[in-house]
């Protein structure tokens, strides 16, 4: 891959992987073909990891990582922003290779689509360098192929996701976007199927997303319990966050282990992130807000 300072030297291009958040997550069922059948809302942080690359002529997709959780990830051709090129690739017929670094920030396997949005990001950064336009439609259907979020993390916009995640819709939500949100981790990764497969398969209801405060009073993590199941660490997130002040919610995110608060003041929200800081100086915390469409 070419070193760095070169990257500076030619075009580069950048992409933000936008932290995805389930500020609700349903499940309604488990389908036949072995996937559950969801309801739920993601928002879009506006930080996250970080992609850089450049256009090579050699078609090769050279990748390197770095970050505070880059550690954690090969860059090999199992890496979901190696997958996303080279399908990319594939699907154009694209003679052009790239280079790319990604400089991961967020942590790996924590509930907040990081792989898949690093997935996201690719596709969105390669159209750009090769100067090629894909109508959405087809860009859906190839991030799909990559994973079940990684559509919805392709606009990072707040969107209604049902089905395995394959149908989005727009979904904007008087009050939401803007408000400042609290990531936390507690440094530990959770695989997204123990956790499902802890779920006792009941169906609690519909999402209901019409509001905001219909999705603080009654929106819900279905697999909030099975997760503290997996890592009992999570409890211990969640009624840290539970006790800040100024804190409209706190809930997990996707399968975990990450959790959330959203606050109706940046002020509330920093003081809070103060505060666990200090009282826990091992977990991720991240201060951010809701990005806007």
């Amino acid at each position: 891959m070419p070193h760095p300072e070169g990257l500076a030297q030619a075009e580069t291009l950048t992409e933000i992987a936008y932290a995805k958040v389930n500020v609700a997550l349903h499940v309604r069922a488990r389908r036949e073909d072995g996937y559950h059948a969801l309801e739920s809302l993601f928002v879009f942080a506006q930080d996250g990891d970080r992609l850089t690359g450049c256009a090579t002529d050699d078609g090769a997709i050279d990748l390197a990582i770095d970050g505070p959780f880059g550690g954690a990830l090969g860059a090999g051709p199992d890496n979901l922003v190696v997958k996303a090129a080279r399908a990319l690739q594939s699907y154009l017929g694209e003679q052009r290779g790239a280079a790319i670094r990604l400089t991961k920030r967020l942590p790996v396997a924590s509930g907040i689509g990081g792989g898949s949005a690093d997935a996201a990001a690719t596709l969105r950064l390669l159209a750009r360098l090769w100067e090629v336009r894909i109508e959405g439609d087809e860009l859906a259907g190839l991030a799909l192929d990559l994973g079940s979020d990684v559509p919805a993390c392709v606009a990072s916009v707040t969107q209604l996701v049902t089905g395995r995640g394959e149908h989005l819709a727009r979904h904007a939500v008087q009050g939401l976007e803007g408000l400042a949100m609290l990531l936390v981790n507690p440094g530990v990764a959770v695989p997204t199927g123990r956790v499902f497969g802890h779920w006792d398969g009941v169906d609690r209801g519909a999402l209901d997303a019409g509001s905001l405060a219909a999705l603080i009073g009654q929106g819900r993590n279905d697999l909030q319990g099975p997760a503290v199941a997996v890592a009992p660490e999570i409890a211990g997130v969640l009624e840290a966050l539970d006790g800040q002040a100024g804190r409209l919610v706190a809930r997990m995110s996707g399968s975990g282990a990450t959790c959330f608060a959203l606050f109706g003041d940046d002020a509330a929200c920093a003081g809070a992130a103060a505060a666990l800081k200090a009282a826990h100086p091992g977990w991720w915390v991240m201060q951010t807000r809701i990005r806007r469409g």
